[in-house]
């Protein structure tokens, strides 16, 4: 099982960290709601839990919950800009489905 994180995401989440003044990494995670199903869920994480497992991709650490990770295996978080918007991407290969509106999914 794994998470990898691109380039441009990790570069993100460290101008974020280093904001913030604190944190460890970051929590990828989802949560039931929506039209499909599921949603990501990003947050600060300033402990490491011993339950849940942490991936290291450029530097970052990517902690995940194992409820989440069954979810999640394989997933690539990217950070992009299209126009004025930007925000997180996820690759997650277990998609099956979205809502028309991008805010959950199904796997």
């Amino acid at each position: 099982m794994a998470i990898k994180m691109t380039e441009a995401a990790a570069k993100h989440v460290k101008r974020s960290l280093a904001g913030r003044g604190k944190g460890q990494g970051i929590r990828l995670g989802v949560r039931t709601t929506g039209c499909s199903g599921l949603a990501y869920v990003l947050e600060f994480v300033d402990e490491l839990p011993e339950t849940d497992s942490v991936f290291e991709s450029h530097g970052i650490k990517v902690v995940i919950d194992p409820k989440s990770l069954l979810y999640l295996d394989g997933t690539e978080l990217d950070f992009v800009r299209e126009g004025l918007n930007e925000g997180f991407k996820f690759n997650n290969p277990n998609v099956r489905g979205e809502c028309g509106c991008g805010e959950s999914f199904s796997v």
